[in-house]
């Protein structure tokens, strides 16, 4: 075939191809293929399929979908938002001629909740969490020519002991909680790798030019080395290859002067890593660092040791057609490009653990990030095995990513709904100190919203308010040496505990409803501050509120809720279908009074 007609054919299968970009731009590999698209695909409702033989993968599935989009989201090709618990994928692929002699790995983004993957009827293996990624080495699963792939994923509906987030375990959404996802919801992917390879590099780069970087490598034997290059645009700005004397390996460099990353300055570092025999590269992975610090002093956030005002927004992640999946590249930089033009410098993004693909374009465009789990809402032993384990998992993915300045691993204790018992307060420490052992290098929030414990960088508060000066009333004295922190719902701390002289940080205020004309509501719109009739109502308050939280030095930043509807919560500053409800430039002057 003609040259010029490959590249049309390639063009035309990246365009038609659901998510075809690289799905981990921070740990890239040159040789991959991607395995979304077209999947057969059933429901399995009196769980049968296993007993039936479907793991071998020679019995055809009846329904196609559309991976990466759980089967309730439109985009799926199947839009049934039933419930579902059982699963099934199906599919084949073959090998490239160009991977001969190299070993073959097969990623997961995420399958919700637990997954088990055969390839050519032989198991690769399982994965139980419904947020993190994973990956098998299936080089001595594969055969000449076509191989077949069988997913089945397992998510119990009603069960709220497993983290879900804002995944309703009733059958219609209602109030704050939205349509479920069942299954895989983001990319599926191969790539190909040497006889050692990386299983991770943690990166970690600070605002004096300190860079460390840890390698863990699979498949490890004697005589290997790790390679480090950080490059300034062309130049090289440090390098060094050190011998892999264990499977962890570290690399300690210096680069002179290096330009920060910061707000709207994502100055960022193209980064190889190398795994080495000798002259012989066995893996090779792109990436790149922002340089940058952050830390707590003087009442504020300190990024780079500049006093900076959070102004975050609340977001859900939620899409109309893909739900929890990103249906695009450019409906990740929409949101973040409509939130930076309406003056807010980051989200915080609530009960989901985002798309790595979103950190990649807050890494890329200077935007802040608040990294928190989807949680669960009920205790027992159970879900604190494996929430722990399923936040370890978040925090080894996102840790290197510069846009992520805190860590969020509950909100509004949910997952410990009685912290008067002594397990569920000592789990909540737990996953504090748990974290500060995982990245000492972030602030961590210990339960945002109320019931705060001794362990907090940032104090918390969620406060729904209606006006600026019934605000302003409440928490006027805030910060004062003889003023209590007003509670709000439920009570700001957990019995025994005060506050502790950390920065105060509104986590969430506004939730003013506001449907425009026009704009397609589900049944049972509804909204945290009542709602307003007409833009210009809603805008009256929101001026009243930011007005009010300017008058309050105390606060050291917001996050409004929110940055779109969704469903029927129609708080957003958009549309759920991302069409503006205000003038951006209005919203960003109020942004402009807080400092």
């Amino acid at each position: 075939m003609p040259l010029f007609l490959l590249l049309l054919a390639a063009t035309v299968s990246a365009q038609t191809l659901p998510r075809p970009e690289y799905p981990e731009p921070r740990f890239e590999r040159p040789l991959w293929q991607s395995l979304n698209g077209s999947w057969e695909f059933d429901f399995d409702n009196e769980n049968r399929g296993v007993e039936q033989g479907w793991p071998s993968g020679k019995k055809s599935l009846p329904r196609r979908i559309a991976v990466p989009f759980c089967p309730e989201s439109k985009q799926s090709g199947i839009g049934d938002t039933g419930f579902h618990p059982w699963v099934w994928y199906r599919r084949s692929f073959d090998i490239p001629a160009a991977w001969s002699g190299k070993r073959t790995l097969l990623h997961f983004g995420a399958v919700d909740y637990r997954a088990w993957v055969w390839v050519n009827g032989q198991l690769a293996g399982s994965h139980t969490g419904g947020n993190t990624p994973f990956r098998f080495d299936i080089t001595p699963l594969l055969t000449p020519g076509s191989n077949t792939v069988v997913v089945r994923a397992e998510d119990p509906p009603t069960d709220r002991t497993i983290p879900r987030g804002k995944q309703f375990w009733l059958p219609k959404s209602r109030g704050i909680f939205y349509t479920r996802t069942t299954g895989i919801w983001q990319p599926v992917w191969l790539e190909a790798v040497g006889d050692a390879y990386f299983d991770r590099v943690r990166a970690n780069a600070s605002m004096d030019g300190e860079a460390r970087f840890e390698a863990r490598l699979a498949r490890y034997a004697p005589g290997l080395q790790f390679s480090v290059t950080i490059r300034d645009g062309d130049r090289v700005a440090a390098s060094a290859t050190v011998p892999a004397d264990d499977p962890a390996t570290f690399v300690d460099l210096r680069v002179r002067n290096p330009r920060l990353w910061y707000v709207n300055q994502p100055n960022l570092y193209d980064v190889t890593y190398e795994v080495r025999r000798g002259d012989t590269v066995l893996d090779t992975v792109n990436s790149y660092i922002g340089f940058r610090t952050v830390s707590v002093g003087g009442g504020r956030v300190l990024i780079n040791g500049r006093p900076t005002y959070i102004k975050m927004l609340l977001d859900q992640g939620y899409w109309p057609d893909s739900l929890l999946t990103p249906p695009s590249d450019d409906a990740i930089r929409f949101d973040i490009k409509a939130s930076m033009d309406m003056g807010f410098n980051g989200v915080r993004k609530h009960q989901k653990l985002e798309d790595p693909r979103f950190l990649y374009w807050a890494d890329k465009m200077g935007f802040l990030v608040s990294d928190e789990m989807a949680n669960a809402y009920e205790y027992d032993a159970d879900y604190a095995a494996r929430f722990t384990r399923e936040w370890i998992e978040t925090v080894e993915r996102d840790v290197s990513h510069p846009s992520v300045i805190m860590w969020v691993p509950i909100n509004e204790s949910w997952g410990v709904p009685n912290l008067a018992d002594s397990a569920q307060q000592a789990h909540l420490k737990a996953l504090y100190w748990l974290t500060k052992s995982l990245d000492p290098t972030r602030p961590v929030i210990d339960n945002d919203g109320w019931e705060h414990v001794d362990t907090m960088d940032l104090f918390t508060i969620h406060d729904y308010t209606g006006t600026g000066p019934a605000f302003y009333e409440k928490y006027k004295d805030l910060g004062k040496p003889a003023a209590s922190v007003p509670n709000n719902g439920r009570a700001i701390f957990a019995p025994g505990y005060s506050y502790n002289g950390t920065p105060f940080l509104l986590s969430e205020f506004g939730g003013i409803a506001y449907v425009p004309e026009g704009a397609r509501v589900p049944g049972g719109a509804w909204g945290y501050a009542g709602t307003e009739k007409s833009a210009d109502s809603a805008m009256a308050r929101l001026t009243g509120l930011y007005q009010a939280i300017a008058r309050i030095p105390a606060i050291a930043g917001i996050c409004y809720t929110q940055i779109t509807d969704v469903e029927q919560e129609v708080n957003g500053l958009m549309t759920y279908d991302r069409k503006l409800k205000f003038d951006p430039a209005k919203v960003k002057e109020l942004n402009d009074l807080l400092r």
